[in-house]
């Protein structure tokens, strides 16, 4: 049983501990037996299942408690990865709808929320990760009408999504101040999905293509000229939960270990007797609980009311997945050779990782924005 005391510190109110310790029986009932050979059809019945029981609600609307998608995010992630990627992305590929749709584009949520319609996050592009400001995907006004060409990459849900939130330039004025975002039903005319994407942990992902593809006005979520900033509104609220994310493999690495390790025995008595070995759990249990503060204060401010938690957020999903790799690291070694057999927990924790130190902003990309931060004295 994973640590639980986290959830007395003040950060929370008491109905996050009852959440999370409602969600906790969920996965145990639903994900123990879960070992997917078709991983899309796996991601949908996922996604269909989370809305089933009501746990997609927390992803979407005009409030979004982030504390609580941290939790779920951290719950879901211990127990299975492609459960945590389900859920996240129903939230993410939804965000821009959440915090600036109208009510008529609102309506999506309720389909998203019961699992009836999955969601897709388009920002990225092949010359243009973390630089959102050089996207070149084009958005050009046509009568009533919108027409976009261009191409995104490594979009998460792509090839299954009924919905996609795509980042384009409209070109009200030079570098991020010209883009809007876009809803793009996943049926339009004009949309392709032009290469299924193939990584170490199994996720739905693609290369999009768009090809004189035309939207209604009535897709242009916002005003012309906000997307940068409606990115970054979704991102300011998502990035920390990757950071919950990480947070909740590192907590079922360090118990596999701690099973592991008071279980086998070696030189007359059991591995956890060794003071090296000792000293490596305690380094790893240093590693989450220094990540959980730093992930849950980001969550609790951004639910305080402020604007903007860039720096807290940043360091948050910087720390967290960069802890996590190391303790998923320590606990495959300690785990020998099972530690990199197919099909062991471990083995796939330490393949689910690698991917989490990357999305969202590389680990390099939040060391400059925690260095400007500081540098501008915020």
């Amino acid at each position: 049983m994973s640590d639980r005391t986290f959830l007395d510190w003040p950060f929370f109110e008491p109905r996050h501990k009852r959440l999370a310790d409602e969600l906790d029986a969920w996965c145990e009932r639903e994900l123990a037996d879960a070992h997917p050979t078709d991983v899309d059809a796996h991601c949908r019945d996922l996604v269909q299942r989370l809305g089933r029981d009501g746990w997609l609600q927390h992803t979407a609307g005009d409030a979004l408690d982030v504390r609580t998608l941290c939790l779920c995010r951290e719950t879901l992630a211990r127990h299975h990865a492609l459960a945590d990627f389900a859920f996240a992305m129903q939230g993410l590929g939804t965000g821009a709808i959440s915090l600036f749709g109208n009510d008529q584009q609102k309506q999506w949520l309720e389909r998203t929320r019961a699992g009836e319609a999955i969601s897709a996050f388009a920002l990225t592009e092949p010359d243009s990760g973390s630089d959102v400001a050089n996207l070149a995907t084009t958005a050009e006004l046509d009568g009533d009408d919108y027409v976009l060409n261009g191409e995104k990459t490594w979009i998460s849900n792509g090839g299954i999504a009924d919905l996609y939130i795509v980042f384009a330039r409209t070109g009200e004025a030079p570098g991020a101040k010209g883009l809007s975002a876009f809803i793009v039903e996943g049926d339009r005319p004009g949309l392709e999905i032009r290469e299924r994407l193939h990584t170490i942990a199994p996720h739905p992902l693609a290369r999009l293509g768009f090809n004189q593809l035309r939207v209604p006005k009535s897709n242009l979520i916002g005003q012309p000229g906000q997307g940068f900033r409606i990115a970054m509104a979704v991102l300011d609220v998502f990035r920390a939960t990757v950071g919950a994310a990480a947070l909740g493999m590192a907590r079922r690495a360090l118990d596999e270990t701690a099973e592991r390790t008071q279980s086998r025995r070696l030189f007359g008595g059991h591995l956890s007797d060794l003071q090296m070995v000792q000293g490596h759990i305690a380094e790893m249990a240093l590693g989450i609980d220094s990540s959980a503060l730093l992930v849950y204060r980001a969550a609790w401010t951004k639910d305080q009311g402020a604007e903007r938690v860039s720096r807290e957020a940043a360091m948050a999903k910087l720390q967290a997945t960069e802890q996590a790799q190391q303790i998923i690291d320590k606990a495959v070694q300690l785990h020998g050779g099972d530690g990199v057999r197919d099909g062991h927990v471990v083995a796939g924790l330490y393949q689910e990782i690698r991917a989490l130190r990357i999305y969202e902003g590389a680990t390099d990309v939040q060391k400059v924005i925690i260095a400007r931060s500081v540098l501008a004295g915020q």
